[in-house]
C-alpha cells in the first residue's frame, strides 16, 4: 500500500492478511482431516467465522477507499480491496474442494469400518446366538428340574395325606366300635335296671302280702282272746 495511507487503513489491511492466513491454515487442516465427521464440522464452523470476519474487513477497506480525499489513495485502496476479494474467492474455492476431498475420505473410511464392523458384528451375533442357546438350554433344564422337584413334593404330600386319611379312617372305625360296645353296654344296663325294677315291685308285693297276712293273723288272735263269743 502507499505510504500515505492512514493508520486505520493499515490496521484493516493487517487484519485482512491475518484472516487470510488463518483461513489457509484451516483449509490445510481440512485437507489433512481423516475424520470423524464432527472434526470436519468443527473446522468448517471455524472457517465460516473467519470468512465472515474477513468479508467485513474487506467491506471496511472498500468504505475507507471511498472516504479518501486523494484519487491516488482511493485507487490504491480499491486495488488492494479487489485483490483481497479475489484472494477470498480463491480461498472459498479451495475450501469447497478440501471439503469434498475430506468428505470422500471420511465416507470411504466409514465404509471400510462398516464392512469390518459387519464381519465383527456377524461373529458377535453368532457368538451371542450360541450363548443364547446355551442359556436357553440351561434355563429349560433348570425349569424341568424345578418341575420334577415340585412333582416329587406333590407326591410326598399326597402320600402324607393318604396316610393321614388312613389314620383318620382307623380312628373313626375304632370310635364306631367303641360306640357299638357302649350301646351294647347301655342296652344291657337298661335290661338289668328293668329287671331290677320288676324284682323290686315283686318284693314290695310280697312284703305287702306278708304284712297283710301278719296283720290278719294278729287280728284273729286278738279276736279269739278278747272276743271268744263273737
Amino acid at each position: 500500500m502507499a505510504s500515505s495511507l492512514d493508520v486505520h487503513v493499515r490496521i484493516c489491511g493487517q487484519e485482512i492478511i491475518k484472516y487470510d492466513l488463518e483461513i489457509k491454515a484451516l483449509i490445510q487442516d481440512i485437507r489433512d482431516c481423516s475424520g470423524p465427521q464432527s472434526a470436519l464440522s468443527d473446522f468448517n464452523s471455524q472457517i465460516k467465522e473467519k470468512f465472515s470476519k474477513l468479508r467485513l474487513r474487506i467491506q471496511d477497506l472498500e468504505q475507507m477507499a471511498r472516504e479518501q480525499d486523494r484519487e491516488t489513495d482511493r485507487q490504491a485502496i480499491l486495488a488492494e480491496t479487489e485483490s483481497q476479494q479475489r484472494q477470498m474467492l480463491s480461498n472459498q474455492t479451495a475450501w469447497r474442494k478440501a471439503n469434498l476431498a475430506c468428505k470422500l475420505a471420511i465416507d470411504n473410511t466409514e465404509k471400510d469400518e462398516l464392512l469390518r464392523g459387519g464381519e465383527n458384528q456377524s461373529t458377535r451375533q453368532r457368538k451371542a446366538t450360541k450363548e443364547s442357546l446355551v442359556e436357553t438350554s440351561s434355563n429349560i433344564t433348570e425349569s424341568l428340574m424345578s418341575i420334577s422337584r415340585m412333582m416329587a413334593e406333590q407326591v410326598k404330600q399326597s402320600e402324607d395325606s393318604i396316610g393321614t386319611l388312613a389314620t383318620s379312617s382307623r380312628t373313626v372305625q375304632e370310635t364306631n366300635e367303641e360306640f357299638k360296645n357302649m350301646t351294647g353296654t347301655i342296652h344291657l344296663g337298661r335290661k338289668l335296671i328293668l329287671k331290677y325294677n320288676r324284682r323290686e315291685l315283686t318284693d314290695k308285693l310280697l312284703i305287702f302280702l306278708a304284712l297283710a297276712l301278719f296283720l290278719a293273723t294278729v287280728l284273729y288272735i286278738l279276736k279269739k282272746r278278747f272276743f271268744p263269743f263273737i
